[in-house]
């Protein structure tokens, strides 16, 4: 093809992920058997799905739920589902993603001006973008009246109860899956806008990943790593043997100290390509803490008052019938995921560092459980890990490849990945409680 003329494009990333060196992905092995059923339903195998498929138990869970959010027979229309989808990756300026659904949304025979902004869009997917912003910066401010000018009698244009439950999911499914694909610093795929060129390769370039922390002095870089993983083993074993109870009042104060710890986080990026901005209403909304310091903040939601379990998980059932089930399982494979090993240690038990990792999401989001320590947080979260917490589930947009291997810098990338899986679906979960509480409260 090239002695005749024709470009071919060549591929500018090596590997999925520009945080993870594509010959550690080899040594790390995604599970083959996943990613050949990943290939024969999707025709493709995507870097979002070979980064999640170091975790294949969790990765097969999200494919099915994935599927019945997307081509299932549901009250949406499959055209509809991906235009939403598109809608809520902009919001963190998550351009891969917004590819990924824009091209799916046209193979389902979606209309491409709707691409181009979003007063080319039914007036109907309009009226969510209140919704939107709410769910991926703030949902906490999500209230019954939200809901009722969507569904009511005289709303125009009007959403069915079905069809709500169905675009929130889409929303908080799309903003948790954006925290996951800057967290993991995923490359855009070959065919994306930014992912291939024309040019070729210069004859002196080593390709060589300009995120790998190879400048660092590497053998008190590994002392250091070292020694932080053998006290974060020493204190979780401490708490998993402490007897000492607290008082409730110290269990809120301790949660109220963690609440409004100041965490920096990383710079602005800047401005989102036009094929994101376009889609944006307000881009000036943005995440704002739970709690800042000196505010009156909203009320706590407190997990013993409206829980997935007790509350928003039959309210899925009811209103988008095997919807509940799917996410239940993502919740649980995540929330119990475990290899018993941390860094180069095996036969360890995690749960307490799993418990206080998806605590301190929810923590951040407003979200109190009255039988959990969080002095625990304090304790077993290290402030570089905070740091990348905080900045991948509340503003995705701004994590940096500095902040993924500042934390945890002896362990190994699938070890960070799974970090990224619980925080994607604490905070997928943290979501949907806001706003299936409003629909509840909508409801009686």
């Amino acid at each position: 093809m090239l002695e005749e003329g024709v470009k071919v494009p060549r591929a500018l990333a090596s590997g999925p992920s520009c945080f993870i060196p594509a010959k550690e992905m080899l040594i790390e092995g995604p599970n083959q058997d996943i990613l050949i059923e990943s290939f024969l339903s999707l025709g493709r195998v995507d870097h979002l799905t070979t980064i999640m498929a170091l975790h294949p138990s969790y990765l097969s869970c999200f494919l099915k739920t994935q599927h019945a959010l997307f081509e299932l027979d549901g009250p949406l229309p499959r055209d509809w589902r991906h235009y939403i989808s598109v809608l809520a990756a902009a919001r963190h300026h998550c351009s891969y993603m917004v590819q990924q659904h824009s091209a799916a949304f046209l193979e389902a025979g979606g209309e491409e001006n709707w691409l181009g902004g979003l007063e080319h869009a039914p007036a109907k997917l309009r009226s969510l973008q209140t919704l939107n912003k709410l769910l991926a910066h703030r949902p906490w401010l999500i209230t019954q009246q939200h809901i009722q000018e969507l569904v009511c009698a005289g709303a125009e244009p009007r959403w069915s109860l079905a069809e709500l439950i169905h675009a929130v999911i889409l929303m908080a499914n799309t903003h948790s899956l954006c925290s996951f694909v800057w967290g993991c610093g995923l490359n855009p795929e070959p065919d994306h806008v930014g992912g291939y060129t024309f040019h070729p390769p210069s004859p002196s370039h080593i390709p060589r990943s300009t995120h790998s922390p190879a400048h660092e002095d590497g053998r008190q870089e590994l002392m250091d790593g070292a020694v932080e993983v053998e006290v974060l083993m020493k204190r979780m074993v401490e708490l998993q043997e402490q007897e000492e109870e607290c008082t409730q009042e110290e269990m809120v104060t301790r949660f109220e100290r963690e609440r409004s710890e100041s965490i920096p986080t990383a710079v602005v990026r800047g401005a989102p390509p036009e094929l994101v901005l376009c889609l944006v209403e307000e881009p000036e909304f943005r995440y704002e803490d739970f709690a800042p310091r000196g505010e009156q903040s909203p009320p706590i939601m407190r997990a013993q008052d409206y829980s997935w379990e007790d509350h928003g998980f039959s309210l899925v059932q009811r209103l988008l019938p095997d919807m509940g089930q799917f996410l239940d399982e993502e919740f649980q494979v995540v929330s119990n995921l475990t290899y018993h090993r941390m860094a180069m240690h095996e036969g360890v038990d995690t749960c307490t560092l799993r418990k206080a990792l998806w605590n301190y999401i929810h923590c951040l989001y407003g979200i109190r459980y009255d039988d959990y320590d969080y002095g625990s947080v304090n304790v077993l979260l290290e402030r570089s890990l905070k740091v990348f917490v905080k900045t991948v589930a509340c503003h995705p947009e701004q994590t940096t490849a500095h902040i993924y291997h500042a934390f945890w810098r002896h362990f190994r990338h699938s070890e960070k990945v799974h970090a990224n899986l619980i925080v994607m679906e604490a905070r997928l979960q943290a979501a949907l409680l806001y706003t299936l509480r409003a629909i509840t409260y909508y409801m009686r």
